[in-house]
């Protein structure tokens, strides 16, 4: 009941604002002003405002809002440690049944797979030319591996 009253209190001043600006004869001016001026009018109308007052003044709303911001927080929380933790769902669930198993994924393969082993094992008996420059395998069997290690 109150807010209706304050509503179209809003209205008459807006409307007596915008009698003033159009007999300044600003009449765009005024007609932008009777259009705000209207707008509590007809939310009071509506039932809207009271719809908003009863929403913002129950304390089990709040409670609602409050629980709804916890299970975000929760979420986010959940997928920032879940990234953090490294892999995927599948890889970690692999990892799981492996390590069950007495094998602990990944243990028959180097950490960075065939980098270094066998790639620096055919680099050594290569010469190496000077000028900087050298073969296009050597420059990249580095970048490879750890592409690989990655699974890219």
């Amino acid at each position: 009941m109150l807010t209706d009253t304050v509503c179209a209190a809003l209205s008459a001043a807006g409307l007596g604002i915008a009698g003033v600006t159009a007999y300044r004869k600003r009449f765009l001016a005024a007609t932008r002003i009777a259009a705000y001026a209207l707008v509590p009018l007809g939310l009071a109308m509506t039932g809207i405002v009271d719809w908003v007052a009863g929403l913002v003044f129950k304390p089990t709303v709040w409670m609602g809002f409050g629980l709804l911001g916890l299970s975000w927080v929760l979420f986010m929380i959940g997928r920032a440690v879940e990234r953090r933790s490294g892999g995927t769902r599948k890889e970690r669930r692999a990892a799981a049944a492996a390590g069950r198993a007495g094998v602990s994924a990944g243990a028959s393969e180097p950490a960075l797979g065939s980098g270094r082993g066998a790639a620096g094992g055919k680099a050594a008996g290569r010469p190496k030319v000077k000028g900087g420059t050298s073969s296009g395998t050597d420059d990249f069997s580095d970048i490879e591996a750890i592409l690989k290690k990655h699974g890219i």
